[in-house]
């Protein structure tokens, strides 16, 4: 039998860590069986236990590498207004509203990380804390308590704002709800809210 190196086993497990991510935010943890999660990835139920013991330690690998991917593109945003004004203005899109599968994993599976097991929620917390030190870094102008305070704020604003507008039928209501909360969020920042350019309002 064919003995694969160290580093094709990571990158299958990367692989799945990757899909799953994906999976779950469109379907749900509950959605999403393990015959389905390696279908995915072209790979047998039987080589899923080549990697994980159980779907709980998949599901806490894929809240940990989500939240640090989004913590490592925060904290790589370029100082100023201008960046987190992009930030947001992107974050509360149209087409991030539209697309679970890539979108914020808070979002999509706050809800479902609560019921979860202890080490999932562990993964989350430890995510929460490093987005919300990553935020506080770009609104941080000489009292770090506030700052922190306000990123609890924004963070908090953010993806219950995108649930709600995920959450309603109407189509309209959804938009303003986007609208509202990137007026708020701007506000949180410490920074006036400006009215969006028609190719912006148009990308929403």
């Amino acid at each position: 039998m064919a003995r694969y190196s160290p580093d094709h086993k990571e990158a299958t497990r990367r692989r799945m860590v990757e899909s799953a991510g994906r999976r779950f935010k469109r379907d749900g943890f509950d959605g999403s069986g393990i015959a389905t999660l390696v279908a995915d990835v072209g790979l047998t139920n039987g080589a899923f236990y080549g990697h994980f013991d159980s779907k709980d330690e998949l599901i806490a690998s894929v809240v940990e590498e989500q939240l640090a991917q989004q913590v490592a593109r925060v904290a790589e945003l370029p100082a100023g207004i201008e960046s987190v004004d992009a930030f947001l203005l992107q974050y509360l899109s149209r087409e991030h509203r539209d697309d679970l599968a890539d979108g914020c994993p808070s979002a999509a599976l706050l809800d479902e990380i609560a019921r979860s097991s202890e080490v999932a929620r562990e993964a989350y917390t430890q995510g929460a804390l490093n987005m919300i030190g990553a935020i506080t870094r770009h609104l941080d102008s000489g009292d770090r308590d506030d700052a922190a305070v306000a990123a609890i704020g924004l963070y908090t604003l953010l993806i219950g704002s995108l649930q709600l507008a995920r959450a309603v039928t109407d189509p309209d209501l959804s938009d303003r709800i986007l609208a509202a909360a990137y007026a708020n969020a701007m506000t949180l920042a410490g920074i006036t809210p400006r009215t969006p350019t028609t190719t912006e309002q148009d990308s929403k």
